[in-house]
């Protein structure tokens, strides 16, 4: 046990008040009592310094400035010219605006050939360079896509639309096109961009295509005409006939216009800068569509009946010297130049030369009546045969010696007679001969119409120094010298006018954009025979077809005083140039006694039926005659014919 007493227990009593503890004794230290407990601080957190946040994200915008300043710099001083070509390149466009070509009507205003409205499809070559599409081969999947639409191949289209010029910016794919053809490009065009939007793997191959508004050449008549009004190539350049000769007059001139665009597309807030065009105009001819209808029906269904290789019909009004009509066969339609054949391409009736035959000796007795070296009475005996030179002529059929008069010479159309004649030019051949060359030139034989049509034929008149034995004595009737249709015709016109030749006329004025009429230059006009002698050759040329010995009857038109001449020459083969086959024509005027109308028809080489020209000329000349005397209503004059005498008693 220890020595301690155990503590002793205390025993709580009752509480005292606060008043009655203890107190401290007197000269003793005071207990401190315990401080009464406080509620505990709130602990703070202290943050670092941030100076080094600061400086580390300054550094990075730092970086980020300076990454910024180098780039601009590159793109405003070191790259400055690469991309603002490819800007310009991106936004600006130009694009040529096609003049509307001025219309050609007849001389009543009735169209023959107009414009209507289609479009040009063009393209910027280097909107298709592998850098703006980021395709290699986009040039050949635009013209996969363009190929079956405007109807070309493939290699064609890629080889405008990457062209060697690696700068170029404007390719014309095609020419004049339809507003539907446009439309299914334009179509194709929206849906590829509008996918290209969505999908980032689709691309836009045709953004590089537009078009242009343009206009397209159209001739609502088809063949009618085709040789006179030419056609429209693929560049919109006149190819031949009127729309080559006039094609500045109707061309006008083109415009340009500058836009910007994106994607392909024009952006309208961008501005364009245009020059507008200046529309062609319209040319007025001669023409009547009627009678020209007329004249080229008559040829064309005559040929097909004869299997020949070509004919031409001329109608011409004798007094002013126009051209009503002027029609070709075969033909061809310049709505669809595919289907035309060369050979009908053009104007025959002014290109070909070929040699008249007998409708030239109406030259020959101008001479001799002007001359004085006959009258249409003078008695002209006319053997068989005829020797000249190294030949021995005679006439188209076998026949015992005639007695005929001037006029039943011409009536009869006897070679032989005509070489007899014209002898009596000149005291001697030589003479004669440069008599007769005076007057061939005076009728125009040998020089220009005066029409300036493309690739027309002054045909070959030799000097008389330079005819041959032979050419002395045929040239006369009309063999050795060649001429086209229009020459022949002119000679009717300008003894039908009084003898005096009015230069042809085949456009009677133009009309500009204001809608003012030009008239054209007056034709030039030439006196080349008397009066006198126009009156007696006309009063000759009615015996050719209102005697019964004429060989020209069948021209007759009931009511109607006709003059008129045949023709039957031997033909020079183009291909060979030889001859083969025959020239058949027919010329004349009506009414005889005052003229109005003249009319020449000509067909090369007919194979089937006859091949004289007053069998299957004869009658051409009269439906045509008809048909121009009926539209231009020209009555009857009612006068007698004179009725020369075609031959005399020995």
């Amino acid at each position: 046990m220890s020595d301690r007493e155990p503590p002793r227990r205390r025993v709580p009593g009752p509480a005292r008040p606060a008043s009655a503890q203890r107190r401290p004794r007197p000269g003793t230290r005071p207990v401190r009592r315990p401080a009464a407990a406080r509620p505990a601080a709130p602990r703070v957190i202290r943050l670092g310094s941030p100076r080094p946040r600061l400086r580390l994200v300054g550094l990075a915008l730092a970086l980020v400035m300076i990454a910024f300043v180098v780039r601009l710099l590159q793109v405003q001083a070191v790259d400055a010219g690469t991309y603002a070509a490819k800007a310009e390149q991106n936004r600006y466009v130009g694009q040529i605006l096609a003049a509307e070509r001025g219309e050609i009507t007849d001389r009543s205003g009735v169209a023959l050939a107009s414009s209507e409205d289609a479009y040009d499809i063009t393209a910027d070559p280097t909107m298709f360079a592998p850098g703006q599409l980021k395709v290699q081969d986009g040039p050949e999947q635009a013209a996969a896509l363009l190929a079956p639409i405007l109807g070309q191949e493939q290699t064609a289209l890629v080889k405008k639309l990457r062209p060697a010029n690696a700068n170029a910016r404007y390719a014309k794919l095609a020419g004049r096109q339809t507003p539907q053809v446009w439309k299914q490009i334009k179509d194709l065009k929206s849906a590829l961009a509008t996918k290209a939007e969505s999908d980032p793997a689709t691309v836009n191959v045709l953004a590089g295509v537009f078009s242009v508004p343009s206009s397209k050449r159209v001739y609502p008549n088809g063949e009618l005409a085709a040789g006179i009004l030419g056609w429209v190539n693929a560049e919109g350049k006149g190819g031949g006939g009127v729309e080559q000769q006039l094609n500045t007059t109707l061309a006008g001139k083109d415009g340009k216009i500058r836009f910007a665009q994106s994607g392909g597309r024009q952006v309208p807030t961008a501005g364009s800068n245009e020059t507008p065009a200046v529309p062609g105009s319209d040319v007025e001819l001669t023409i009547d569509r009627d009678i020209q209808w007329a004249a080229q029906n008559a040829i064309t269904e005559q040929v097909k009946e004869s299997r020949a290789d070509r004919g031409y019909v001329i109608v011409q009004d004798t007094r002013t010297g126009e051209i009503l009509a002027l029609a070709n066969s075969p033909g061809f339609d310049p709505n669809d130049l595919s289907k035309a054949s060369s050979e009908a391409l053009g104007n025959a009736a002014l290109q070909d030369a070929f040699e008249p035959g007998s409708t030239a000796k109406v030259m020959s007795m101008a001479a001799v009546l002007e001359e004085n070296a006959a009258t249409p009475l003078t008695h002209v005996t006319v053997p068989n045969r005829l020797h000249r030179g190294d030949r021995l002529f005679q006439d188209d059929i076998d026949h015992a010696t005639w007695y005929l008069t001037l006029n039943g010479v011409l009536a009869k159309s006897s070679n032989i007679g005509t070489i007899l004649a014209t002898g009596q030019l000149g005291k001697t051949q030589a003479q004669a001969n440069q008599t007769l060359y005076s007057y061939l030139r005076r009728f125009g034989i040998g020089s220009d119409t005066g029409l300036g049509f493309p690739g027309e034929t002054k045909g070959i008149l030799a000097a008389p120094g330079d005819w041959s034995t032979s050419q002395q004595y045929t040239i006369p009737f009309g063999q050795g010298v060649s001429i086209n249709a229009l020459q022949a015709a002119s000679v009717y016109s300008t003894i039908a006018n009084g003898g005096v030749r009015v230069e042809p006329s085949l456009v009677r004025g133009t009309k500009g954009p204001d809608g003012r009429f030009t008239p054209a230059e007056a034709p030039r006009k030439t006196r080349v025979v008397s009066q006198k002698t126009a009156k007696s050759l006309a009063q000759m040329l009615e015996s050719v077809v209102d005697d019964e010995e004429g060989t020209g009857t069948k021209a007759r038109i009931p009511g109607y005083r006709v003059a008129g001449k045949t023709g039957t020459a031997n033909r020079v083969d183009p291909a060979t140039g030889r001859y083969h086959g025959y020239t058949s024509s027919f010329a004349g005027f009506a009414p005889a006694d005052k003229p109005r109308v003249t009319v020449y028809c000509a067909i090369q080489n007919a194979t089937a039926g006859s091949y004289f020209g007053g069998q299957i000329c004869g009658p051409i000349f009269k439906k045509v005659m008809e048909f121009s005397l009926k539209t231009l209503q020209v009555p009857p004059t009612g006068g007698k014919p004179a009725n020369l005498p075609v031959s005399f008693a020995p």
